[in-house]
């Protein structure tokens, strides 16, 4: 049985079960529904719980007590259950077996970097897109919130049986990346004595001059020419000025250890016979297009939105909203993603439902594009709020994080909380070395085991031939239970794209990792014993490692 599969052998039993009670006539002749295994909130209640003769009760006329007991009696033995029982009001409680437990420490052990994996996914193409800030200025500390969420995302979805792309769309074509480009060229100019006009709706920090100095230092006057341009540069110096702002969003970025596949351009998608002239040709063919007002319209109100949304401004220029469609019939038609995955800023909440309006129109399914707006973080010092930049004047840029706590530590905090909702991040608490921060309690807890395993060594002990038959203290077997629900985990987060839930589970395996050291001394004269508990901390270490790394956070082996 492939690991972490316990749950549905359990759910198909149950069902199995009820099925036989029902054709024996011990259960009414109506419709079953589904076994739905979930853990329970009280562990001395068992591992999973059942509650299906509940669901059951109303139509079977009949007490869910016992219902209960009638399709727990009819549950086959199975090598992982060690007891059924019932509870009331009419729950099936089933406990696992401790020897099935302590059996799965030589399974984990075996994954190694694949614990944890499924193949519930099934090679399904899906692209996660995030961040996607515009190129017009360094990455602030949202920005990295959303990478972290994307890429342990994507990692979780990979680790699921999926087939996984990862993102960032670069908006070349925007307006603000015109004012950008004209802000640094009148940076450059002023760097020769030039009096250039910042534009009024400029872009002030300082990371525009460092720019500026940059492109001076490489190329010197030659873009000024026998003449000044203006406050126009030219198309070259854009070009210079763009991909400089790029390299240095994509070097934050790797900085967080985030890798893309793939850096899509919005100017790839214009053109003759380009992405964007044939989705507009298809939205209308299919009649969702029209002219009013001197513009150009996509009659998203036939697809139930409360209004029509402008394509291409009555200046022949296509509008934010028209990218948009054009790039994401890319993905769907034309690179044919079975599933897209977008996150986006909180600003972007009502631009959703118009783009799957227009994905309607196009005739892709809807539910296949899956919105994740992002709220932002608040940043701490102790209980004061950090709002001052040193370098962008009106943003905390994600590279003063980074350079004050480190990538493991931002990865962690930005994670700690569902998407949807406001990070506080403390940054004292961050590069506190001590069990209050979170980070450096997890980590702590890998450099122990590294550290036990290390002594192991030391003593010469090979424990291959370990006997893990002997693991029957509870903080051992609560140990071994705490691992196997990695792989519960990863297809809750896979199903409901929930990364968060990573950074409280290491914490949950790093403190019964903890309270197993105070309790069970692993190296001593008990040789065998010794051997199995070695065993068992490698298991660990197999489990928070493998927690560790799809969240891209180091796994210490010592501190």
């Amino acid at each position: 049985m492939p690991q972490g599969m316990i749950r549905q052998e359990i759910e198909r039993l149950v069902s199995e079960a009820a099925h036989e009670a029902r054709e024996e006539g011990k259960l009414p002749s109506v419709a079953l529904p589904e076994a739905e295994i979930e853990r329970p909130q009280r562990p001395d209640h068992g591992d999973y719980a059942s509650s299906m003769a509940l669901r059951l009760a109303r139509a079977a006329g009949a007490k869910p007590l016992d219902l209960a007991q009638e399709i727990a009696r009819h549950i086959k033995p199975h090598a992982a259950i060690g007891d059924v029982s019932v509870a009331p009001p009419g729950f099936i409680n089933v406990r696992l077996s401790e020897s099935w437990l302590a059996g799965q420490v030589d399974e984990i052990r075996a994954a190694g970097q694949s614990f944890g994996s499924l193949p519930l996914g099934e090679g399904r193409r899906v692209q996660v897109e995030y961040v996607s800030a515009n190129p017009t200025g360094p990455l602030h500390v949202g920005n990295g919130r959303w990478a972290a969420i994307g890429s342990t995302l994507a990692h979780v979805l990979a680790a699921a049986g999926y087939n996984v792309e990862q993102e960032y769309f670069v908006n070349d074509m925007l307006t603000q990346v015109e004012v950008f480009a004209r802000t640094l060229y009148a940076r450059y100019q002023q760097l020769f004595g030039v009096e250039a006009e910042i534009p009024p709706d400029g872009y002030p920090g300082e990371y525009v001059i460092e720019l500026a100095e940059e492109i001076r230092n490489e190329h010197g006057d030659r873009f000024l020419g026998p003449r000044e341009f203006g406050p126009d540069p030219p198309p070259e110096f854009r070009t210079i000025g763009l991909n400089k702002m790029l390299d240095a969003i994509s070097a934050d970025l790797a900085e967080m250890r985030i890798h893309y596949d793939a850096w899509f351009r919005e100017s790839t998608l214009y053109g003759p016979d380009s992405r964007y002239e044939k989705a507009m040709a298809l939205l209308r063919d299919k009649g969702y297009v029209t002219q009013k007002e001197g513009a150009v319209w996509f009659t998203s109100s036939a697809l139930g939105e409360d209004k029509d949304n402008v394509l291409i401004r009555s200046t022949g220029n296509p509008t934010y909203f028209a990218s948009d469609i054009a790039y994401h019939y890319d993905k769907f038609l034309v690179r044919r993603f079975d599933e897209v995955i977008n996150i986006w800023g909180a600003d972007h909440q009502g631009h959703v439902s118009r783009l799957k309006a227009a994905l309607s129109a196009m005739d892709v399914e809807p539910s296949r594009l899956d919105v994740i707006i992002g709220q932002l973080v608040t940043l701490r010092r102790g209980g004061e709020v950090v709002r001052i930049s040193k370098r962008a004047g009106d943003i905390i840029t994600l590279r003063e994080v980074l350079e004050e706590v480190g990538a493991d530590a931002c990865r962690f905090f930005f994670l700690t909380r569902s998407a949807d909702a406001t990070v506080d991040f403390d940054l004292d608490l961050a590069k506190q070395q001590s069990a209050e921060n979170p980070v450096y309690y997890v980590q702590y807890a890998h450099a122990r085991i590294c550290g036990i395993l290390g002594l192991g060594r030391e003593r010469g002990i090979e424990y291959g031939d370990g006997d893990v038959a002997l693991l029957t203290h509870p903080a051992e077997l609560a140990l071994i239970r705490k691992m196997l629900r990695l792989p519960e985990l990863v297809e809750l987060m896979a199903r409901t794209r929930e990364p968060h839930h990573l950074t409280h589970y290491a914490l949950e395996l790093a403190t019964v990792f903890h309270d197993f050291y105070e309790k069970c001394r692993v190296v001593t004269d008990d040789v065998p014993l010794t051997k199995a508990r070695l065993k068992l901390v490698e298991a660990t270490a197999v489990a928070l490692g493998r927690t560790l790394s799809l969240m891209s956070i180091s796994a210490p082996e010592r501190m």
